[in-house]
This record gives structure tokens, sequence and C-alpha cells, in this order.
């Protein structure tokens, strides 16, 4: 652990300070719309852009990157995502705030790319799995910590999103000043989509599934507590408590993962977070219950990113494990951009109103349970001795993470297939 952080302190921290500008920038622009009389619908516009523009940028960010190097790129997104968050209050009209998003989400996908491009680099097998586990720390104590920023102003002025620029444009300082030499760049072709859906079922379906939930999350809690009349700080804490659940059930449910059917876990998890998502609909009006609910939710679901990834690994060979990251990561992507629009429409008055956020998230989470109890039936389980091990990984994380986590999976298993062959051999 300690050698990890000797050598990518620099990096970790950077990436710390960078999820705390976008998890506040997000909850941010949920209160601030509100507060500016933006409609539930507009606000799902603006909350989809994100994963559009982060879609894009994980396409393109790889060439960009070859083209003009590591450093030129982040000093180019890092100008932009500044910028745009200082525009935020001073252009105050949802279609503008829509093209700022896709240009956030584009810049931060570039970023997170590059980034992690230089974590893979700065690990090597020894330590890759710590690496992984502190990275994926890192991230959710960033988005917890936002929360506790979006208390200092008051988000109808404008200091908070001069803060969340703030932050941002510092947190390149430790990176680009101590991060050295730039690691060689390269990204695996991903495998057809056909091939992959072929290969894992579940896998696509679950990724896509898992997409909406999370943008949900992500885009749209804050939304859904400016709507249901939460005070500031409620909303922090509301919005904190699903990563506090991510980051405290992700190792328990790993756990699990490699002693039991994966199957059944994806079914325990989207059944328990389904039923906490219908739960608060129908309790929303208590916010102990609210909270209660959201740390199944997140808990349930972040989680099961890993697992749905860990799951496709153990029908693929291992040459095919790197190029299946991609298409896992693009079919989220699909799942992540339509996710909030949907979302805005169950909570338009007309609709559902507010507890449509928890509609649509248990909706969601309960039709992947059935699929999961479906697949069941079509396919025997791999015998748990055979399968992979799950590297933690967040929603949030880029192509290039997930490839590096399949790579240390890989190792992983090799390591361990190596080490029984010896043990037999001795025992013979």
């Amino acid at each position: 652990m300690w050698q990890v952080l000797s050598s990518a302190w620099a990096l970790l921290l950077g990436m710390g300070m960078l999820m705390v500008g976008n998890g506040l920038q997000g909850t941010l622009l949920g209160v601030r719309g509100d507060i500016e009389g933006f409609s539930t619908l507009e606000m799902s516009f603006v909350m989809s852009a994100y994963f559009v523009g982060f879609l894009g940028g994980s396409r393109l960010a790889p060439e960009m990157i070859r083209r003009v190097g590591h450093v030129r790129v982040f000093a180019a997104l890092a100008s932009f995502i500044s910028a745009v968050m200082i525009l935020y209050p001073a252009i105050t009209s949802p279609w503008a705030w829509v093209l700022g998003r896709v240009v956030i989400g584009f810049c931060f996908s570039g970023v997170y790319v590059t980034a992690e491009s230089w974590l893979n680099n700065a690990s090597d097998n020894a330590n890759r799995g710590k690496a992984l586990s502190l990275y994926m720390i890192v991230q959710m104590i960033g988005i917890v910590s936002a929360q506790g920023l979006f208390l200092v102003a008051d988000p109808a002025g404008y200091e908070t999103f001069v803060i969340a620029s703030v932050v941002v444009s510092v947190s390149f300082a430790p990176i680009l000043l101590s991060i050295s030499p730039t690691p060689a760049f390269d990204t695996t072709k991903p495998m057809t989509l056909k091939n992959l859906m072929k290969a894992s079922p579940l896998g696509c379906v679950g990724m896509f599934l898992l997409g909406g939930v999370f943008s949900a999350q992500f885009g749209m809690s804050a939304v859904y507590a400016a709507s249901a009349g939460l005070t500031l700080t409620q909303i922090s804490i509301f919005v904190a408590t699903f990563y506090v659940g991510a980051l405290l059930l992700q190792y328990p449910l790993g756990w699990f993962s490699d002693r039991m059917d994966r199957r059944v876990l994806i079914l325990f998890g989207a059944a328990s977070g389904g039923g906490a998502a219908l739960f608060a609909m129908l309790m929303g009006g208590n916010f102990l219950f609210l909270l209660a609910a959201a740390f199944v939710i997140g808990g349930m679901t972040n989680p099961l990113y890993s697992l749905l990834i860990a799951h496709t690994n153990d029908y693929l060979d291992y040459d095919d494990m790197p190029a299946a990251s991609g298409g896992l990561v693009f079919i989220n992507g699909l799942g992540a951009v339509a996710g909030p629009v949907i979302t805005g429409w169950l909570m338009g008055d007309g609709v559902f109103g507010a507890p449509g956020f928890f509609l649509f998230m248990a909706g969601l989470l309960l039709a992947r349970g059935i699929y999961a109890t479906y697949r069941k039936t079509h396919r025997a389980a791999i015998p748990t001795e055979e399968t992979g091990t799950i590297s933690p990984m967040s929603p949030t994380a880029s192509p290039v993470a997930v490839e590096f986590a399949q790579e240390y999976a890989i190792e992983t298993e090799i390591e361990e297939q190596e080490a029984a062959s010896e043990a037999a051999a001795e025992a013979r």
C-alpha cells in the first residue's frame, strides 16, 4: 500500500480533487436549476448531456493523446473545464448548460483517460490490485467530500462555481509537476458488440441498465432532492449517502462474488436496490428513510459495475478480456445517456412528480434481477474455483481503467493457477 502511495500519490491526489470538482458541479447545477426555475425535464437534458460528452470523449481522447501527447491534452481539457464552470452562473439558460455539460463530460472523460494511463504506468504486477483499490476509494471520497463543499456558499450566487473551477484547476498541478516521464499510450481495439452479447448476455444487458441507474444517481439525485423540498444540508447528505454506501459495500460484495454464483449475487443486489427504491418512493416524506434507501441503492448498484465485468470475464478467454472492456464501457454509456432524460420525464408534474426518480431506478433494478433469473435457467453456473478475480471499479472510470482492471484480473488468475499447479505437484 505504501509503495503505491509513494509512487502515485500525486496522481491520486489530483484525481481526488478532480472528483471533488466534478461531484460539486453536478450537485450545484441540480440545485441552481431549481432556483432558476428550470423544469425537471430541462434539467434532465442538462444532466444527460454530461454522459453524451463523456461517451464521445472516451472514444476520441485516445487519438488526441496519440497525436499531441498527455501533457498538452491535460492542459487543454483543464482550461475548458475551468472556463465552463465559471460560465454556468453567467449564462443561466438550460440549453447553454446542455452545451456546457457536453463539453464538461468530454473533457473529464479525456482527463480520466490520460490520468488512468499514467496510473497504469506507475504500477506493476505486484501492486496493481492495491492501485486499483486506492483509485476507486479516492474517487468515492472525492465525490463525498464535494457534498461538504456544496454548503460553503449560497448556490444562488457564483462563489461555489468559482470553488469548483479552482479545485479542478489546482488538481492538475500535482499530476503535471510530479509524474514523469509520460507513458506510452495504447488501447486495445474493442470487441464487437455482437460477439460481446453472445459471450455474456447478462453482462451486456446488466451494463446497459446499470448505466441508466448510475446516471440517475449521479445526475438527478440533487434535482430530486430540490424538487422534494429538502434543505441544502439535507441535499448534501442525501447525495453523499449514495457514494458512502458504494464505498462501504464494494468489498463485502466483492468477497462474496468470488465464492458463489455471480448471477445470484447480481439478482440479490438488483432486488435489494430495487426494493429500497420502491420503499423510498412510498416513504419519501421521511428524511431518515430516504438516507437508508440511498445507502442501499448506492451500495448495491455501484459495486455491480465490477461484478458485471467479472461475470463477463468468466465466459471469455484471456486474450479477449481487454478487448471486451471498451464494449462494456460503451454499453454502459448508452444507458447513462438515456437515464436522466427518462428520469426527468417521470419526475414531471403531469406524470409521477419527484417520486419518479425512485420509480425509474426501481424499474431498471428489478428488470435486471428478472433478467438475471432468466439467464440462470439458460446457462449452467461456472464452478466458483474456475471463476476469475473481481477488480474494484467505479462506473465513473474510463475504458483505460477498465482495461487496466482486466489486465489485473488476468494476471491474478494466471498466478493463482500457477500456484495451484505447484501445490498439486508438491502433493504428488
